[in-house]
């Protein structure tokens, strides 16, 4: 059952897209305080564990730590951190009862859970503007299929969008494009897409092509295309402020970006220089700025990725007058305290993102100005729904890869999520193993991380450690940041074993495509935590290194270093299977309960459950390539798979 309680003057993000009655009253769980803005708390049991926050730090279980909705443009994602890049403002608590909570709010948004007090949870936010919105059932999982269903379908793509795709910051030329598709095709490395970060831009202007490098971007893209190589082009957030650039000169002219409160166009620099922001949450200007998707669907791109949309912000033109007025008063002496130095180092470090630039820019919206730190974490959002509603336009029979770094839920419905800067540590390779199900009960399914790490030099074990958890994700992109060690997969030793892991997704992509179809259609998840299907086995509960992936089968990568396997916990028995990197296939009954496995570098290890089978296609090199005639039945005899299939490029009906 789901209610719906309003507080105040609540802004409509439209992320539920269910109408529903509100209740009267406050809820009957927890207590609500409108003293000072508004809070929510809530007592917990002590085998409580709490799911949900999507995108979020820590563990599956968010017990013990504090977190804030709060789109945060940072890289550096340390333990301690409480905000990345999306906000996901929906938990449940799990326990002897199982109850969810939707708090429907575009601002800051602290949760803390167990963190000041171990057994309080509250959420609190500085206005008492929002929807409550209460989920209770039977399990947890049946309180997050209650909520997926009234937030609307996940977003699907393309088919191809299942391949491999080969990213690297630094990227430029069209000889560079061509270098990696050759050394990956030679090595017969499985590829279907490759990504185009920054450096493709004329100047870093959105919707342009460097035209010496790209003097004809349309056949370019046809002869990548002819080697069955989509390529996804990088949209950020910032428009640069330039006379006869279109897109600029559009802009400013029909009004659509975001302006200070004297009605000026409010300016910051990102990677053009100084840019204006498009005014996402205005419908008219979202309807402007998702149209120019078509300057490069015109010219064959079928995929995009949007960055720097939380938006970021280097710096505005405020903040530098700011720091001009400070640093002559620090040369004059003038600066008061202890320690002027240090005082000198923190101004300087506190210009990129600063948040008193998002309290100095406005919304239009209905023809009133709404400031934006107040809706900060709808921008993402909207950037990426102004994309999704152009090509439901523009490309209405075609589905067309699209996904974000900044999100709200909502954005599920437009586009999938990559979490952005990792680093190579192999602490982040369980973080990422960790968001995947929290993700997916927020709605976003088309999920995955940088395999092998975006900052930082990976290493070969890492890189192959990361890529058998890529194996499973739907995005499944190596990609890094410029000045760091290469990681394209044919730079290593051994390129067989490299070769093997990407091969054994191909083999997998029709089960995997298949769970994830299904998902999407049924608003159901495509990574659950173990204690979602087993939820009376106490050790399956904690257990927050192992997923199951859709109905058949339960991963479990391997994530530390130097390490020859892992102990797993079977919660009943199941069937232990090893993609070898000779092309066969081991399996192994094994029984419920704790065993130790070995899982060697060059292998892929997954477990099927008692009574199940997946389909396993032989090996190909990009997704159209994969036999369809070759699928065998892999698991348990006589057990049965129903395989949904489709042509991967048709939109399925609503």
């Amino acid at each position: 059952m789901i209610q719906k309680y309003r507080y105040g003057n609540p802004f409509d993000t439209e992320a539920i897209i269910t109408s529903m009655e509100t209740a009267e009253g406050d809820p009957a769980v927890g207590s609500i305080s409108l003293s000072e803005g508004f809070t929510f708390s809530y007592t917990m049991a002590d085998a409580d564990i709490v799911y949900g926050l999507g995108e979020s730090n820590r563990g599956i279980n968010k017990r013990g730590y504090r977190y804030v909705s709060h789109c945060a443009d940072d890289p550096n994602h340390t333990e301690d951190k409480v905000s990345l890049y999306g906000a996901h403002n929906f938990i449940i608590i799990s326990g002897k009862t199982h109850v969810g909570f939707f708090f429907d709010y575009p601002g800051d948004l602290c949760f803390d859970i167990g963190y000041t007090r171990q057994s309080l949870l509250t959420v609190s936010c500085a206005d008492a503007d929002l929807f409550l919105y209460v989920i209770t059932g039977t399990s947890a999982y049946d309180v997050t299929k209650q909520f997926r269903s009234v937030i609307g379908r996940s977003y699907i793509p393309p088919k191809f969008a299942f391949g491999f795709g080969q990213s690297r910051w630094g990227y430029r030329t069209a000889e560079d494009f061509r270098t990696v598709v050759t050394k990956y095709r030679n090595e017969h490395l499985p590829i279907d897409m490759l990504y185009m970060d920054i450096d493709y831009m004329d100047a870093y202007k959105d919707f342009t092509v460097n035209p010496e490098e790209f003097p004809d971007f349309p056949a370019f893209v046809a002869e990548m295309q002819a080697q069955k190589i989509h390529l996804v082009p990088i949209i950020d957030a910032g428009v640069k402020i330039e006379d006869g650039y279109d897109i600029y000169e559009e802009g400013k002219k029909g009004g659509y970006f975001c302006k200070r409160e004297d009605g000026t166009d409010f300016a910051a620099a990102v990677w053009p220089g100084m840019t204006h922001f498009p005014d996402v949450l205005n419908p008219d200007a979202r309807e402007w700025f998702g149209s120019k998707y078509d300057v490069l669907l015109s010219a064959g791109i079928d995929g995009f990725w949007n960055d720097m949309n939380e938006p970021a912000i280097f710096y505005s033109e405020e903040s530098i007058a700011e720091l001009d007025t400070f640093l002559q008063d620090y040369l004059d002496g003038k600066v008061e305290g202890t320690q002027p130095h240090w005082i000198l180092g923190t101004q300087l470090g506190a210009l990129a993102n600063n948040p008193a630039d998002y309290r100095r820019f406005y919304h239009n919206i209905n023809g009133q100005q709404v400031r934006h730190d107040t809706v900060h974490n709808l921008f993402g959002y909207n950037m990426t729904r102004a994309a999704g509603e152009a090509f439901a336009r523009l490309a209405p029979d075609k589905r067309i890869l699209m996904f974000s770094r900044s999100s709200y839920i909502g954005m599920h419905r437009y586009g999938g999520i990559w979490t952005g800067d990792n680093k190579s540590w192999w602490s982040h390779l369980l973080l990422n193993l960790k968001q995947l199900p929290s993700l997916n009960m927020c709605g976003f399914l088309y999920v995955g991380a940088d395999l092998g790490g975006f900052g930082c030099d990976t290493t070969r074990d890492l890189a192959l450690r990361w890529l058998a958890l890529g194996v499973f994700t739907p995005l499944m992109r190596n990609h890094t940041a410029i000045g760091t060690r290469e990681q394209e997969y044919y730079q290593f030793e051994d390129i067989a074993d490299f070769r093997h892991l990407l091969g054994v997704r191909y083999r997998l992509i029709p089960y995997l495509y298949s769970e994830y179809m299904k998902a999407a259609l049924g608003n159901d998840l495509y990574f659950k935590p173990l204690g979602f299907v087993y939820p009376d086995d106490a050790i399956a509960r904690e257990t927050e290194d192992q997923l199951l992936l859709g109905n058949e089968i339960m991963i479990a990568p391997v994530y530390t270093q130097n390490a020859s396997g892992r102990y797993v916990y079977l919660p009943e028995e199941m069937m232990f299977v090893k993609f070898l990197p000779d092309g066969s296939i081991s399996t192994e009954i094994l029984p419920q309960g704790v065993h130790y496995v070995k899982i060697a570098l060059n292998e892929v290890p997954l477990f099927i459950r008692k009574g199940r089978c997946i389909p396993v296609a032989d090996a190909a090199e990009s997704v159209p390539e994969i036999d369809s005639s070759t699928i065998q039945m892999l698991g348990y005899e006589d057990a049965a798979y129903e395989r949904y299939d489709d042509d991967g490029v048709t939109p399925p009906e609503i």
